[in-house]
């Protein structure tokens, strides 16, 4: 069934176009795209909610779908004319590649019965003269998804990237966190391999303009920005745009991508389960072999973006907050989803809580500016030894860990990542719930809330829920539970107290504040 929010807008007049993947980096964006393009939209998700907070959820349709469940797919593709395919199974486990080909070709024969008459699919740019053998796991799922497509009945139109810049975007923030935060640095030596990087804005253009194409176009394209560069060269530049000293960057030939992958994960935001396949697919020269796609989509009259001027464009969206979506907006692969449970029946009588409360002398405005806050730059507001410990350890067993921050440094919306946890739900002025995201032996959630107890003062409420998973889980709750007191009664004072401080300009960024306090 299709869970509309609302009707499109009587101005679109464009075609219906459904967006696979519209909770990531790339989704995100594309939906603000073709919308502006005036063409309606329906958004395809396990979970709709999840898209309930973005800026553009008023003028879509939203549908649960799954597209591994082809019973799925007929309704929401009911008056489809384009498909937008966006969606990938990448670090979901060893059968990823599996699973990617089956969802190809439920959507190709689900949008065959429903007469859609163009499919238009991000891929990956291949090297050339590799056999399909001897690429990486994650290159060769984006050829053979691609090539399910193409063969099926309705026309697709393949367009094959590699490195995409944008603010927010995977390969962005781990050239970027490499770049600014090792001045020196001993590299792999696939840092010598020629790319041809594109910006985020040109990868949008080529994806709304792709879906007009005509029916007799089936078929790949490669897409590019105008620099070929060596990885090396991207980061030299990088540091120039940046303003940065100049970096000494050092080719060895002993670090394989899977030690690669390591340091990645250890020095960057991006975890080494999203980490190995990007250097896994930096080990060949990516570099278009045609541009046929201008014969149908022409260049801007200003031309493609550069690699300096799409540093700019990123880094002037990270300065002003203003990041529309980051690569950790999508689910992380095999991260729970399961709601927070409502009684201990629910886990066979096994849930711990850890509950606290203050009373808090502040307005519960001033209190919910606070608690919608927490985390990234500001910290957790307790014993920040210990978040940042478990953030280390987490990410040494191959979580996320606690550099993934926020999107925005005062707002949250449902489905964002913060740090090692996501938001699950929230209630403007009064709920916030997170839902843990590192590895956990059972299912975790914090739960923030913010009431009103007189005039200029309220009452905050936290909650700590834990469902253990055998004994394990069992034996994780108890060995942390002596540490409670000093985590989680430190961040019920130190939140209190920092809602209570006076603060001339309450949007402003808290630096600093209260993080370090027990």
């Amino acid at each position: 069934m299709v869970n509309a929010s609302s009707p499109p807008p009587a101005t679109a007049t464009g075609a219906l176009c459904l967006v696979t993947g519209a909770t990531g980096y790339i989704g995100g964006r594309l939906v603000r795209e073709l919308l502006a393009a005036g063409h309606r939209v329906r958004c395809l998700s396990r979970d709709p909610d999840r898209l309930r907070d973005q800026p553009w959820a008023d003028r879509v349709e939203r549908v649960r779908g799954d597209l591994c469940d082809p019973a799925t797919l007929g309704p929401a593709l009911k008056d489809v004319e384009v498909v937008h395919y966006l969606v990938h199974s990448l670090g979901s486990g060893p059968d990823f590649e599996r699973t990617e080909a089956t969802a190809a070709r439920n959507l190709a024969e689900a949008a065959a019965a429903a007469n859609v008459r163009r499919i238009v699919f991000l891929g990956g740019l291949l090297p050339s003269g590799v056999a399909p053998e001897a690429l990486s796991p994650h290159l060769r799922s984006r050829a053979r998804v691609g090539e399910i497509l193409r063969s099926g009945p309705v026309p697709t139109a393949e367009l094959r990237a590699a490195v995409v810049l944008g603010s927010g975007s995977a390969s962005f923030e781990m050239l970027r966190h490499l770049t600014e935060r090792l001045p020196v640095m001993v590299t792999p030596r696939w840092v010598r391999t020629l790319i041809q990087p594109i910006a985020v804005r040109d990868v949008l253009r080529y994806l709304v303009a792709a879906g007009e194409l005509p029916p007799e176009v089936n078929r790949s394209f490669d897409i590019g920005g105008p620099d070929v560069l060596s990885y090396r060269d991207m980061m030299l530049r990088y540091a120039r745009v940046a303003g940065l000293p100049h970096r000494v960057v050092l080719p060895v030939p002993v670090l394989t991508p899977a030690l690669s992958s390591l340091w990645v994960g250890l020095v960057t935001p991006v975890p080494g389960g999203l980490a190995r396949p990007l250097v896994e697919s930096l080990r060949h020269e990516v570099v278009c072999r045609e541009s046929d796609i201008r014969r149908w989509i022409p260049d801007p009259p200003e031309g493609l973006v550069g690699f300096e001027d799409a540093v700019r464009l990123a880094l002037a969206r990270i300065k002003d907050a203003d990041v529309a979506t980051r690569w950790s907006s999508a689910p992380v692969p095999g991260a729970p989803s399961d709601p927070l449970p409502t009684d201990p029946d629910w886990a066979g009588g096994s849930l711990y809580e850890d509950v606290r409360q203050s009373a808090v002398g502040a307005s519960p405005a001033d209190l919910w500016r606070v608690v919608e806050g927490i985390g990234g730059e500001n910290g957790w507001y307790s014993f920040p030894l210990a978040w940042a410990l478990r953030g280390v350890l987490d990410r040494v067993v191959g979580g996320v860990g606690l550099r993934r921050g926020r999107r925005d440094p005062h707002r949250l919306r449902i489905g964002d990542s913060l740090d090692f946890w996501r938001v699950e739900e929230i209630d403007a002025g009064s709920l916030l719930r997170l839902r843990a995201e590192m590895r956990l032996p059972g299912l975790a959630w914090l739960e923030l809330r913010v009431q009103p107890d007189g005039p200029l003062r309220s009452r905050y409420l936290q909650r700590a829920v834990f469902h253990p998973r055998g004994l394990a889980g069992h034996l994780y709750w108890w060995s942390v539970a002596p540490f409670h007191g000093i985590v989680f009664g430190g961040m019920v004072r130190n939140i209190a107290r920092e809602a209570a401080r006076e603060r001339p300009d309450p949007a402003r960024r808290r630096q600093g504040s209260l993080v370090g306090r027990i």
